[in-house]
């Protein structure tokens, strides 16, 4: 059995891959990101981006922030064999929306900001209060398990690297000559 912390270390490259997937399929493919979430109105890329690329035995990181920020610079990054390790993704609905930081290696959910809920105002309405908060974090938590689920699916495939690689890395080829 895999010590916990040699696991992580091993496989923590399929959180990186997977974001990468996750942009590309944001750019290219929402009919995938609709069958994951038929509430979904729209998943985009928010104010902040993290790259990281490991080349001739050292680590390089790329941050893209700000409202509006261009991405060509991660597009650059992906070129030359980065990947997504955070992303702050937005996600709506046809009434909400919520943003969000998302890291690749553990998947973790940080700086979560739901759609607003009701003024509690009476002791009763705090137990619906919670329910509803609840179910608004569920709704992000279920949004990545399914998309992380199609990505396994897309990663075990044995077209991966024929198909889906290539796809990628033309998307990428083709954001940067359209930049």
């Amino acid at each position: 059995m895999l010590d916990v912390s040699v696991a992580y270390n091993r496989y923590k490259f399929l959180g990186h891959e997977f974001l990468t997937w996750l942009w590309y399929t944001i750019e290219t493919d929402p009919d995938i990101l609709t069958k994951a979430d038929p509430d979904l109105a729209s998943l985009a890329i928010g104010n902040r981006v993290v790259l990281e690329n490991s080349r001739h035995n050292r680590e390089e990181t790329i941050t893209i922030r700000g409202d509006g920020a261009g991405l060509e610079e991660g597009l650059i990054a992906l070129k030359k064999g980065g990947k997504v390790t955070e992303v702050n993704l937005v996600y709506c609905t046809a009434e909400h929306e919520w943003r969000f930081n998302l890291k690749g290696e553990s998947l973790a959910v940080s700086s979560l900001k739901t759609p607003q809920t009701g003024k509690v105002e009476k002791k009763e309405d705090l137990e619906g209060a919670v329910l509803e908060r609840i179910y608004l974090v569920e709704k992000i938590v279920s949004l990545i398990y399914t998309l992380y689920t199609y990505f396994i699916a897309a990663r075990l495939s044995a077209d991966w690297d024929r198909r889906t690689v290539f796809r990628i890395n033309k998307w990428i080829d083709s954001a940067i000559a359209g930049k």
